[in-house]
C-alpha cells in the first residue's frame, strides 16, 4: 500500500507527534508498505515566533497537488490542523478524495492558556478541519468521549501508542549520583502549555529534572536554579534519563495522550499526573503512579507506593506493532463512511 501523510510537526521538531509518526512509518515500511510525507521544510516559509522550531510555510495547491499526484498514494492522512494540513485537506476536498486525520493535540486549550483565544471559537474551527475527515483517529477513550461531547462529526477510531521496549526498560540508578534523592523527572517540550512551573513550583524533597527544551527554559533555569535543566536527551541518553528517575511527574492538563507516561513506565518509574485526559486512561491500575488535582500530593503517593515491576509490566502493554495494525485498519477502512463536509459543501467540491 502506498501511504502518503501531510504534517505540519516534522524533523526537526522535537515532540510526540513527530516521534509517533517517525516510528509508525519505520513499521509500516518495515511490513512492506511504501510511504511519502508531505511537511514544511519543502516548502518556502519563516519560523513561528512562539516556536523558532516550528516552520510556518504556506503551501501552494500546484506544489502541494505535484507531491500527492507524484507519489500516488492509496490513501492518505492529514496529522495535524496547521498549513500543511489546510492544504492537502483543501486538495482532497476539491477531488473529492478520502482521507483521515487524526487528533494529537489539544489546541483549544494550548491557545487560551498561550494567548487567552476562547476555547469555543477554536474548538469551532477543530470541528470544522476534521469534519472532512472520514474518520478521527484517537489516542484514548476518553479523548474520543470528549470529541463526542463537542460534536465532532466524523466516527472516531482508536489508535493508542507504543514504547521501545529494547530501549526503555530498568536499569542501574547510576547518572545521578550527586543530586539528593528522590529524582523527580519531567521529559516534553519547556513551554507555558505544558503546565511545568506547577511541576517547579512544588516544595517537596529531592531533586527536579528537567529534560527537553523550549522558550521558556532560560527563564524558568534562572527562575528555579535547584532544578536541573539538560536540554534535549534521545536515543539511550533519553532512555538512561527515565531509568534513573524516582518519579515521572507530568504537569500537562492539554497532551491528548502523553507518550511519555508509557516510556517511564516502561522504565521502571511510576506516574504523577492531574486525573484528566490521558494520564487518567493510562494510570489505571495500583501501584504505576498517582493521580490527583494536587500534584505533590499525587508525587507523594506515587513515590510510597510505586512499584518498579508493576510500573513495567503497565509500560509492555503498549507496542508499537499493536499500534500500527491499528493504523493500518483505520487507514484501510477510511472509505466506510461518507465525510459530513462532502454531504454539506457537495455544490462547492470539484471532482
Amino acid at each position: 500500500m502506498r501511504i502518503l501523510l501531510a504534517t505540519d510537526a516534522w524533523h526537526p521538531q522535537v515532540n510526540g507527534v513527530v516521534r509517533t509518526w517517525t516510528t509508525s512509518l519505520e513499521h509500516l515500511q518495515a511490513l512492506g508498505h511504501q510511504t511519502a510525507v508531505i511537511e514544511p521544510s519543502q516548502f518556502g516559509g519563516m519560523p513561528f515566533p512562539l516556536y523558532p522550531e516550528i516552520r510556518l510555510c504556506l503551501p501552494g495547491q500546484q506544489a502541494l497537488g505535484q507531491r500527492i499526484r507524484d507519489f500516488k498514494p492509496d490513501v492518505i492522512h492529514i496529522a495535524t490542523e496547521g498549513p500543511v494540513g489546510l492544504a492537502a485537506r483543501l486538495y482532497c476536498l476539491r477531488r473529492r478524495l478520502y482521507f483521515t486525520t487524526s487528533y494529537h493535540t489539544r489546541f483549544p486549550e494550548y491557545l487560551q492558556r498561550m494567548v487567552g483565544l476562547p476555547t469555543r471559537i477554536s474548538y469551532a474551527f477543530m470541528r470544522w478541519f476534521h469534519d472532512a475527515s472520514s474518520r478521527i483517529m484517537v489516542a484514548t477513550p476518553s479523548l474520543e468521549k470528549e470529541l463526542r461531547s463537542r460534536r465532532f462529526g466524523p466516527p472516531t477510531a482508536p489508535w493508542s501508542r507504543g514504547v521501545d521496549l529494547q530501549l526503555f526498560h530498568p536499569r542501574e540508578k547510576t547518572l545521578f549520583p550527586d543530586l539528593p534523592r528522590p529524582i523527580l523527572l519531567y521529559v516534553g517540550r519547556v513551554s507555558i502549555e505544558k503546565g511545568i512551573e506547577d511541576f517547579l513550583r512544588l516544595r517537596c524533597a529531592g531533586t527536579k529534572v528537567i529534560v527537553g527544551d523550549g522558550p521558556i527554559r532560560a527563564k524558568l533555569a534562572k527562575q528555579y536554579p535547584d532544578a536541573k535543566f539538560l536540554g534535549y536527551r534521545r536515543g539511550a541518553a533519553l532512555a538512561e534519563c527515565y531509568a534513573n528517575a524516582d518519579c515521572f511527574v507530568f504537569p500537562s492538563v492539554t497532551d491528548t495522550f502523553g507518550l511519555v507516561m508509557i516510556e517511564a513506565l516502561a522504565s521502571g518509574v511510576p506516574v504523577a499526573a492531574y486525573p484528566v485526559v490521558g494520564p487518567i486512561d493510562i494510570i489505571t491500575k495500583p501501584k504505576i503512579g498517582a493521580l490527583n488535582t494536587d500534584l505533590g500530593k499525587a508525587v507523594e503517593e506515587a513515590l510510597a507506593t510505586g512499584d518498579p515491576t508493576e510500573c513495567v509490566r503497565a509500560g509492555r502493554d503498549y507496542t508499537w506493532e499493536n499500534c500500527t495494525a491499528q493504523l493500518l485498519g483505520n487507514v484501510v477502512n477510511c472509505r466506510t463512511g461518507v465525510p459530513a463536509m462532502f454531504k454539506r459543501c457537495s455544490g462547492l467540491v470539484r471532482s
